[in-house]
C-alpha cells in the first residue's frame, strides 16, 4: 500500500515539472509577455544601478539652475530649484521596485499560505475565521484604510507597505482558497495520508507547489497594484515621504505645470506608465501560459 501511494506521489511531481516546462514554451512563444518581461529587466537594471551606488546618487543636489533645458548635462532638464531631473526619475525606479517587490512578496506569500489552510479545512472554524477576515478588510475601502494605518503608525516609514500587504493577500487568499478545495481530494493527496505525511506537510510539499501558477500572477498584479497605489499615496502626502517616488514628483510638477514647465510631469508619468504596461504585458503572458485549460 504505502509503494503504491509513493508511485503516485512520484507521478504527481514528474507531472507537475513536465507542465512547468511546457509553461516555459508557451510563454517564450509569446512575443508580448517576452517583451514585457525585457521591459520589466530593464528598470530592474536601473534600479539596481540605483542600489549598487552606480548613478541616481546625485538626485537631491542642486546641479543647475531653474528649469534648465533637456541638454547633455541634463537629460530631462531640471526641476524648480536645479535638481536634475533624470536622477530623480531613475531614483525614484528604484523606490518603485523596493514598494512593489516588498509588497508583492509578503501580500503573495501570506494571502497563499492562509488560502491555503482556508481551502484545506474547509467548512472548520480555520476556514470560517479566515473568510470573516477577509470580508471585513474587504469592507474597509483601501485609501480610508491607508490613512487609518498611516496615522496609527506615525512616522514610521512603512506604514504604507503594512496597509497594502494587508489589502492585497486577500485576493491571493480567495483563489489558492478555491484552488485547494479542488486539489484536497486529488489521488496524489489521498496518498501522501497513506504514506504518513502530516496535514503541514502535505500543503507545503504538495497542496502549496500545485497553486504555483495562481500566486505567481497575482504576485505580478500585487506589484503593479502597489506601485500605482504607491504613486497615488506619495501624491496625497502619505506615500513616500523619505526620498523620492514618481508620486512626489507628480505633486511637485503641479506648480511647474502652471508655470508651463511639463519636464518633471512627463518624465514621472512616462516612466511609470512604461513599467506599469510591461508587468501587465508580463502578468498577462504569464496568466495565460499557465491557464490550466491549456496546459494538460
Amino acid at each position: 500500500m504505502n509503494e503504491s501511494a509513493s508511485v503516485a506521489v512520484a507521478r504527481a511531481v514528474i507531472r507537475r515539472n513536465s507542465i512547468w516546462r511546457k509553461v516555459l514554451r508557451k510563454f517564450l512563444a509569446d512575443r508580448t509577455g517576452v517583451a514585457g518581461l525585457a521591459a520589466v529587466l530593464v528598470y530592474f537594471l536601473a534600479a539596481l544601478g540605483v542600489w549598487c551606488g552606480w548613478w541616481g546618487t546625485d538626485w537631491a543636489d542642486l546641479g543647475g539652475s531653474k528649469w534648465e533645458p533637456v541638454s547633455a548635462a541634463h537629460w530631462f532638464g531640471t526641476n524648480i530649484i536645479g535638481q536634475d531631473i533624470f536622477s530623480r526619475a531613475i531614483y525614484a525606479t528604484s523606490t518603485a521596485f523596493e514598494v512593489g517587490v516588498v509588497v508583492a512578496v509578503l501580500a503573495t506569500i501570506i494571502g497563499g499560505v492562509l488560502g491555503a489552510f482556508a481551502g484545506f479545512f474547509a467548512g472548520s472554524w480555520i476556514d470560517e475565521l479566515l473568510l470573516w477576515v477577509m470580508n471585513v478588510l474587504d469592507a474597509i475601502p483601501f485609501y480610508l484604510f491607508v490613512a487609518a494605518v498611516a496615522y496609527s503608525l506615525a512616522g514610521s516609514p512603512y506604514a504604507m507597505h503594512v496597509a497594502m500587504i494587508t489589502s492585497f493577500w486577500i485576493g491571493t487568499g480567495r483563489l489558492v482558497r478555491g484552488e485547494v478545495i479542488k486539489l484536497r481530494n486529488m489521488e496524489y493527496i489521498e496518498a501522501a495520508y497513506a504514506i504518513g505525511l502530516s496535514r503541514f506537510m502535505i500543503i507545503f510539499r504538495h497542496i502549496l507547489p500545485n497553486t504555483s501558477h495562481i500566486l505567481l500572477v497575482q504576485g505580478s498584479i500585487a506589484f503593479v497594484s502597489a506601485i500605482k497605489a504607491e504613486v497615488i499615496l506619495s501624491f496625497l502626502g502619505i506615500g513616500i515621504r523619505d526620498g523620492m517616488s514618481w508620486g512626489l514628483m507628480i505633486e511637485e510638477s503641479t506648480k511647474e505645470v502652471l508655470a508651463g514647465f511639463y519636464n518633471n510631469f512627463i518624465a514621472a508619468s512616462l516612466l511609470m506608465f512604461g513599467l506599469v504596461m510591461a508587468f501587465n504585458a508580463l502578468a498577462d503572458a504569464l496568466q495565460d501560459a499557465m491557464d490550466p485549460r491549456k496546459v494538460a
